[in-house]
């Protein structure tokens, strides 16, 4: 059997729709027949960009991270989800650790690790799930990794921490799911964004939203933070990590002195030093490190497909669907580079 995907040959070529090998799932493996896919930035990259971010990747590669459909085959070790189950996950195919065409977002059949993976319930559609996963890992990661600003892990009776994360960049789909993961955590959320998304945003638990372009953005965060215990702060939205060194510094706010920038970039790693000269701590998150922990089993498998099916947590931001087939693909990335405001581009299959 033949199935089709979205080859990149070269790290600066196009996209060619062509045949790739029916995948068999090893241990600890699933393979899901996708519905819908989602588009995300890394996907977008340019070739320069690309090699800068992704340098180990192999070609031809199959792109994509965010991928709903049906369980068609299962490795042995699992037990999370049967043939036949409704379910999210996150390809993982341009990790590192993988660098498997096979687990690209961007095929009709993809392998996915049961780790990654959650069922869906029946209200849930597979565009609306398909926004999940690279937003949800990257902020789990973000919020509780360890090395990240190690916040207490979400559950179904969270405690009340009497603590507020600082998300900068509310509505971003990572902001989006750093606001909900953090408010299941049993922490206060204050967030930035635009006028018209503070209400976006207080739907999904934030109970502070500040407009970004205000010129005293900085003034009005450190002044409603000053009352409060700062248990952290997400960096999401370009530019904000400066923000968020600004706010941490500012005179009477107290916390953690964490900041998690979404950023892995060489100006997250310059500006990480200097502040760690004042006292704070500044990581830089990548999406896919859960793979490699036990959080990715303790969000997708412990916390995720309850929390979808009673409602607790949402599928944000909301899908917008620009298309059908593999080969609407290259459509959706061009739309996403001209930008995207609280919705994710998908396309159903």
């Amino acid at each position: 059997m033949t199935d089709r995907a979205l080859w990149l040959r070269t790290p600066g070529g196009r996209l060619h729709l062509g045949d790739a090998d029916t995948p068999a799932p090893g241990p600890g493996e699933i393979v899901v027949a996708a519905r819908a896919v989602a588009v995300n930035p890394i996907d977008a990259m340019g070739g320069l960009l690309r090699r800068v971010a992704l340098p180990w990747l192999r070609y031809p590669a199959v792109l994509g991270s965010d991928v709903a459909g049906e369980v068609v085959a299962v490795g042995s070790g699992v037990s999370s989800v049967a043939l036949g189950d409704r379910v999210v996950a996150y390809a993982v195919g341009v990790e590192r650790s993988r660098n498997a065409p096979s687990e690209g977002a961007f095929r009709t059949r993809v392998t996915v690790l049961a780790s990654l993976t959650a069922p869906i319930p029946p209200s849930m559609s597979f565009e609306e799930a398909s926004v999940l996963p690279l937003a949800l890992t990257t902020a789990a990661a973000g919020l509780f990794e360890p090395d990240q600003l190690a916040l207490a892990l979400p559950s179904a009776t969270p405690t009340d921490r009497n603590e507020t994360l600082l998300v900068l960049g509310g509505a971003t789909s990572v902001g989006m799911n750093a606001v909900q993961l953090a408010r299941n955590a049993g922490y206060a959320v204050v967030a930035t964004a635009s006028a018209r998304n503070g209400g976006l945003l207080r739907g999904l638990g934030a109970d502070t939203v500040v407009d970004y372009h205000d010129g005293d953005v900085v003034e009005q965060l450190a002044r409603i933070l000053r009352e409060r215990s700062l248990a952290g702060t997400i960096a999401v939205a370009a530019g904000t990590l400066r923000q968020a060194i600004a706010v941490n510094r500012a005179a009477g706010v107290s916390g953690s002195g964490r900041i998690a920038s979404a950023h892995p970039t060489p100006d997250t790693t310059i500006r990480g030093a200097l502040a760690r000269r004042r006292g704070l701590h500044v990581s830089a998150i990548w999406g896919g490190s859960p793979k490699d922990t036990d959080l990715g089993g303790a969000i997708w498998n412990g916390f995720l497909p309850a929390a979808l099916a009673d409602g607790r947590y949402r599928a944000a931001p909301a899908a917008t669907v620009v298309g059908t087939g593999l080969e609407a693909i290259p459509a959706a990335l061009d739309r996403l580079r001209e930008g995207a405001s609280a919705q994710k581009f998908v396309v159903t299959l």
